[in-house]
């Protein structure tokens, strides 16, 4: 009776035997900065608000049309063809290939359809703020920091005229400042945040294209 010959996993018809499976490494979260180095651009940053407000696999000509509308400043029936033309092409040489390869959508080039992936609803947690309108609030918070030490130990000193205050009113006032601080910080972020509202936050803020 022949003896079976048993094949290494390399030696099979053109199967590819791998312990892991094949999309784990597209599964691995990206550094944070892969992530800003995707979004430092602005139209980058139009096409992720499209996707996240529709929820569904968008057409290239449509998403280019929406985008031009907020470059332009503009509603998209307004759009010239010439608007469009010149975000469709940055978009679909450009933008989304770059998108795409680094699994933040999908883009298939050959039917011109872009889809969102748990990256695209993901990616709002690394970008907060967006670029080129973030206010100094560490420098604010370190500024008020300071301010309160002078005050605290000028108190102590006991110089005038601080002293027509009371150590307690001059702690209220210190309290309400931080805390008011504090609430302008907070609503500014929510303001400011990728996916807020139906447009982006930034629509009179110029980036490279």
């Amino acid at each position: 009776m022949p003896q079976q010959q048993h094949r290494r996993p390399d030696e099979t018809d053109g199967t590819d035997v791998t312990d892991e499976p094949a999309d784990a490494e597209e599964s691995d979260p990206l550094s944070k900065g892969e992530i800003f180095e995707v979004l430092r651009n602005q139209r980058r940053r139009y096409v992720l608000q499209y996707l996240k407000q529709d929820g569904r696999p968008v057409a290239l000509g449509d998403l280019a049309q929406q985008v031009a509308a907020w470059e332009y400043d503009t509603i998209p029936e307004k759009v010239t063809s010439e608007q469009r033309k010149r975000v469709y092409t940055t978009l679909q040489q450009t933008h989304l290939p770059k998108m795409d390869k680094s699994g933040i959508l999908v883009f298939d080039s050959e039917t011109g359809v872009i889809e969102a992936t748990d990256r695209t609803r993901d990616i709002s947690v690394y970008l907060e703020i967006v670029p080129g309108r973030e206010f100094a609030w560490r420098e604010l918070y370190l500024s008020l920091g300071a301010i309160s030490s002078a005050l605290v130990a000028a108190l102590w000193l006991e110089i005038y005229p601080l002293t027509l205050l009371s150590d307690l009113t001059w702690a209220g006032i210190i309290a309400a400042t931080v805390t008011l601080a504090a609430v302008a910080h907070i609503y500014h972020e929510r303001n400011m945040r990728l996916g807020h509202g139906d447009q982006p936050p930034e629509l009179s803020y110029t980036s490279d294209k």
